[in-house]
């Protein structure tokens, strides 16, 4: 295996802030369809929000939640926060008033900061929804036994509450209010180290309650290096996702990784296709990658043929540009798997093999193993390590793995080799990997077992399907039976009892699905991460099975 890329500087976020300010100081970093903001600017006014959270008390470890949608005042409240050694807890915009308390309260928030509202969420009627006691409640700070970790909500702009303190960005170009808080800013910088908390991510599976993950300065840091030198990526490249900045994709897989190489990374406070259309052609982006649903709407709008997107050489939207460097046969394409308590991926590609995609015998591999990161694949029963090309459960370990889970303690999380047990399934052959499924998922019919992503493979590689959602229905005698629910690319009507017949040549017997249901792109339900909804897909494959 190749040795890590990793960064020439102690991997914190204050010396990262202080060397791309000092390396790309004039270029572009974070870019909206409104605002722009360069190295050299995100250093400055983040150090400078950084003197006035010292000002309203924040110290190293203080958990300071922020809670702004996507866009330049989002990177420069949580480097103002990571600089100090803050241990950033980012709120998902999504939240409804409930979630949003669960949230906080799980979160053990001690101070956020942000806006009063985004999109349909007032944020300040939800928290005095979730914390009654703030109705008349005078300034912090604030004792809440809803809460009983929060003690102050500053707003980054106005007011209109006697508990939340305003104007917490009113004009970041002027200087702290003391040489002596800038000295203090300085030698909170110098006592952060790689090992701190730098993050709490909290996350979810298609089914699994949220859990936090909790991450160092170091791991997101070297991950994001590591991750773009696999990518060969440089201070020239402009890349957009619309990916939230408080998911592990947003932040370390996409930000941190544009920041560490210099470039410019493009974002929108909401998806919007038109808009975002706009901002890739202005802007020049290189790079475009989104989910199915938002690649599609981008694909679907009425301006993407007259958008000039022949910059972009990479990404989610390059099947549709014509001179862009792909796979002739799109199943050859190399996929990666990652988490949230992994960085991100742990299994990636090369760039020199995006062109081709992988040689044909590896057809639907998940690329190799992250250099720096380790794999074990092992019988889950038994705890057994299996040999290459047998599939078990993928277990994980290295410099990207987080430091833990909120609230649960370490011997739960990892085993006492330090190795994590991820639930997925897979195996390695000659170097490459492939990813069979999830453990939770796996289908027990007529005693055998059948994990649903080795059929999706199978039928999302007919060319007239789009995605193939695999799910275990159960059944009196066999236990359960394997339904297929497939979408099909436009114009195309596939024949299920023909999809069948064709998925009996490449699967044992027991695995090609009983029934094939087709079905709307307008009908797979979707979570607010934008993974497919399985509980729900499971109902619709019930009702389908019943018929």
């Amino acid at each position: 295996m190749s040795a890590p890329a990793f960064p020439d500087f102690t991997p914190t976020v204050p010396e990262l802030l202080r060397v791309v300010a000092e390396r790309f100081g004039p270029n572009d970093c974070i870019v909206t369809p409104t605002d722009r903001l360069s190295y050299t600017e995100l250093d400055t006014r983040s150090r400078r929000l950084a003197a006035r959270l010292v000002e309203r008390g924040v110290v190293k470890g203080t958990r300071l939640c922020i809670l702004f949608p996507n866009g330049t005042t989002w990177v420069v409240a949580w480097a103002a926060a990571a600089r100090i050694g803050a241990l950033v807890l980012p709120v998902n915009t999504f939240f409804a008033a409930p979630e949003l308390g669960r949230y906080l309260r799980h979160a053990d928030a001690q101070m956020v900061i942000g806006v009063g509202a985004f999109l349909q969420h007032d944020f300040l009627d939800d928290l005095e929804t979730v914390a009654p006691e703030l109705l008349g409640h005078g300034p912090a700070p604030l004792l809440l036994p809803s809460l009983p970790q929060l003690r102050a909500v500053h707003l980054w702009g106005e007011s209109t509450r006697t508990w939340a303190a305003g104007g917490l960005g009113a004009d970041l170009d002027t200087a702290p209010s003391t040489t002596l808080v800038e000295e203090v800013v300085r030698e909170m910088e110098a006592d952060v180290t790689p090992g701190d908390p730098m993050v709490v991510i909290y996350t979810s599976g298609s089914t699994a309650e949220p859990k936090g993950v909790v991450h160092s300065h170091g791991g997101p840091i070297r991950h994001a290096q590591n991750l773009a030198s696999m990518s060969q990526m440089d201070s020239t490249m402009r890349t957009w996702t619309p990916m939230p900045l408080f998911w592990v994709g947003g932040l370390i897989f996409s930000l941190l990784r544009v920041m560490i190489t210099g470039g410019a990374f493009l974002t929108q406070e909401v998806f919007e296709p038109g808009e975002a259309l706009r901002l890739l052609e202005r802007e020049r982006a290189t790079v475009a990658g989104a989910w199915p649903g938002a690649t599609k709407a981008l694909r679907e709008h009425p301006d993407f043929p007259s958008t000039d997107l022949s910059s972009i050489v990479k990404g989610t939207l390059v099947d549709a540009l014509p001179g862009t460097a792909r796979p002739a046969d799109p199943g050859l394409t190399i996929n990666s798997l990652g988490m949230t308590e992994t960085c991100g991926p742990h299994t990636f590609s090369w760039v020199h093999e995006d062109p081709t995609g992988a040689p044909e015998e590896y057809r639907g591999t998940f690329g190799h193993e992250v250099p720096g990161v380790e794999h074990r694949i092992t019988d889950a029963a038994t705890g057994r390590d299996l040999p290459e090309g047998e599939e078990g459960e993928v277990l994980v370990r290295g410099y990207s793995l987080m430091l833990g889970i909120a609230k649960r303690e370490r011997a739960d999380v990892f085993d006492a080799d330090g190795w994590y047990h991820t639930d997925d399934r897979g195996y390695f052959r000659d170097g490459w990997f492939f990813f069979t499924g999830r453990q939770s998922d796996m289908i027990k019919t007529s005693g055998s077992n059948v994990t649903p992503a080795e059929v999706e493979a199978v039928l999302a590689s007919m060319p007239e399907i789009k995605l193939a959602f695999v799910l275990g229905v159960p059944h009196p005698d066999r236990g359960q039976d394997v339904v297929a629910l497939v979408v099909p690319w436009a114009g195309a009507a596939p024949d299920p009892i023909d999809l069948q017949r064709r998925a009996r040549a490449r699967l044992s017997a027991y695995k090609v699905p009983r029934r094939v249901v087709v079905i709307a792109d307008e009908d797979v339900p979707w979570l607010a991460s934008m993974k497919a909804d399985r509980r729900a897909l499971a109902t619709l494959a019930e009702l389908a099975a019943a018929e």
